[in-house]
């Protein structure tokens, strides 16, 4: 497994957690929207990463 997908696999975990965080006992109002604005931001960079390795292994099987 390359270092990037281990990467993006921490980050899509992190990403889970700030979910779950939503839906448990723990929510209160006051931290929803910095929670949410964490996670939309993980979520932008998961999606930068996936598609950079898209890029990347398009690369490879033209060649």
């Amino acid at each position: 497994m390359s270092k990037n997908s281990t990467h993006i696999e921490d980050d899509i975990k992190q990403l889970e957690a700030h979910i779950a965080w939503f839906e448990g006992d723990e929510f209160n109002l006051e931290e929803a929207l910095s929670k949410y604005q964490e996670a939309e931001k993980m979520a932008e960079e998961i999606t930068k990463k996936l598609s950079e390795l898209k890029n990347t292994i398009t690369k490879a099987t033209e060649k």
